[in-house]
């Protein structure tokens, strides 16, 4: 009964080790190269892009600071 409760407690802390690392890699995704996006996925996600500015970027919304091509 013992080594049934410590394995239990073996594959637990595995899965949820496993989930913690899977989160890890998705968050290194999404905060990895700037992508670039055009002036209607700008504005579709909440934002304005600044064409005329030095670099071209998307000011605000869920593409800030993205460069606008």
């Amino acid at each position: 009964m013992r080594i049934r409760r410590i394995l239990a407690a073996v594959i637990a802390t595995a899965a949820l080790a496993g989930f913690g690392l899977t989160g890890a890699a998705t968050a290194a995704t999404a905060q990895g190269a700037p992508s670039v996006v055009t002036p209607s996925e700008c504005k579709q996600g909440g934002g304005t892009p600044a064409v005329n500015e030095a670099g071209n970027y998307c000011k605000g919304g869920m593409y800030d600071g993205e460069q606008v091509d």
